[in-house]
């Protein structure tokens, strides 16, 4: 047993500064080192620091998207060790997010990006097809399952994953960083395809100019009768 790495962890971890960052990441999102730092109280340099450590010790890694680079917590285990903390320290499961993105309300509930859905609405379009499995992310990349055709027909769409597996440039299936939620909703062909249908289906409508985008009550219908009455709720009522 290294107890030496054990203390290392410890001490990462119980620095406040450094807490602060990692609660803000318990949630799954991914956030810049400017806007944990902030949910720190630090500076960007000493906030930067702290970051590099936990990354070093593998609690954080990186993601460059763009200009841009973006932590999150390196895995599921890092965030149970966490939950353990928590629990001792008596601290309650729910700690506030640091708010992100605009500040614009539509936008943020269902919006386009470049030509597929985003916002809470595609995050929530997103979760329900790994829930089902019927799409798999990983990393970067992702792809379509054999459970796909099933799931998507309940979207009305015809699918035929060999066909789709079978074409070259872009991707069928692909996690796309999401500017407000800094989770990934879905891109590539299919993303493109959802978003086409929903429109076509007259379940959501974009204003001329806009990105945003309104869901009919069609839509409305739909979406929580696909997605859930609770994902609903969560693209409609946030906390």
């Amino acid at each position: 047993m290294n107890t030496n790495q054990i203390a290392r962890i410890g001490s990462l971890i119980g620095e406040p500064a450094r807490a602060a960052m990692l609660l803000q990441l318990m949630d799954g999102r991914m956030l810049t080192a400017t806007e944990l730092a902030r949910a720190a109280g630090v500076s960007a340099p000493t906030g930067s620091r702290h970051l590099a450590l936990m990354v070093e010790a593998g609690l954080l890694c990186v993601a460059q998207r763009g200009r841009h680079r973006y932590h999150r917590l390196a895995s599921a285990e890092v965030a149970r060790v966490l939950e353990g903390v928590m629990r001792l320290a008596g601290m309650p499961a729910a700690v506030r997010p640091l708010a992100v993105g605009p500040r614009d309300e539509a936008m943020r509930m269902a919006r386009m990006c470049y030509d597929h859905i985003a916002g809470r609405l595609g995050l929530a379009m997103a979760e329900a097809l790994l829930a089902a499995r019927a799409i798999e992310f990983d990393g970067d990349g992702g792809q379509l399952t054999e459970r796909a055709p099933e799931v998507l027909a309940q979207w009305g769409l015809a699918l035929d994953v060999q066909a789709a597996g079978s074409r070259r440039g872009r991707p069928d299936c692909r996690p796309c960083l999401d500017w407000s939620e800094r989770k990934a909703h879905l891109a590539g062909r299919l993303g493109a395809m959802l978003c086409r249908h929903c429109l076509d289906q007259g379940w959501l409508s974009r204003a001329a100019g806009g990105r945003a985008l309104t869901a009919s009550p069609e839509g409305v219908r739909v979406f929580r009768d696909l997605l859930g009455l609770q994902a609903w709720r969560r693209v409609t009522e946030p906390a």
